[in-house]
């Protein structure tokens, strides 16, 4: 009789403009495909084909766009990408690293739209239902993650970027809230800390989580 595979793991990396997480996906795909581990790394809005167009209004739109039309794009993103993209990677065993999930809607739309995390989490119960394994939160001032944005290639800011410093204050603290709420799922990291401290600290608790769901022998390479 044919083995079923093991389902895979979901992660998550969530923070502010400038928090430096997008890094550490790539830093930590790198990683688990060295060790011979199936991975997906992706992101949202932006998985798919679809996802990219929705990207390109969401983040380059050069006028107003509704707050509920906004947040209403960025699930339709969502539910796409889970179906095209993430609910199979799963099934095949296969470990998603997604930079960002619903918590980013928690966070922005939710709170920096002032539309309410309530309505974030009506929207996920109906059409998502998939939560992380594990979610890294990479905390910072505001103001040392602006300025990081600042000093980006030429200097251009996408919609989010651009935003008032009260707007990325209130993202924040909804994203320290949530990790408050949900302490077994969050690992909240200062991302003050050099890439390379981020790394370990994220590799050393990624690789034991892995290991006990035996994803990653136990006694292998870390």
């Amino acid at each position: 009789m044919k083995r079923r595979a093991r389902r895979g793991f979901f992660v998550t990396f969530e923070g502010i403009e400038g928090s430096g997480k997008s890094t550490q996906v790539s830093r930590v795909a790198g990683r688990l495909s060295a060790r011979g581990l199936p991975v997906l790394a992706t992101r949202q809005p932006g998985g798919t084909a679809v996802g990219k167009a929705l990207r390109d209004v969401l983040l380059g739109w050069s006028e107003r766009i509704d707050p509920a039309a906004e947040l209403l794009l960025m699930f339709a993103d969502r539910r796409h990408h889970l179906s095209e993209e993430i609910e199979p990677a799963l099934a095949k065993g296969k470990i998603v690293l997604c930079d960002r999930y619903t918590d980013a809607s928690r966070a922005y739309q939710g709170a920096g739209r002032g539309l309410g995390e309530e309505t974030v989490d009506a929207l996920h119960a109906r059409f998502c239902r998939l939560d992380p394994d594990v979610t890294y939160l990479f905390d910072c001032p505001v103001e040392t993650a602006l300025s990081r944005v600042g000093r980006r290639g030429d200097g251009r800011k996408d919609r989010f970027e651009s935003e008032a410093l009260a707007f990325h204050r209130r993202v924040r603290a909804a994203y320290r809230r949530r990790a408050r709420l949900e302490p077994r799922r969050f690992v909240v990291l200062d991302a003050r800390r050099t890439p390379d401290e981020l790394f370990e600290a994220i590799w050393r608790d990624l690789a034991g989580r892995l290991a006990a769901r035996g994803l990653l022998p136990r006694g292998a390479p870390r």
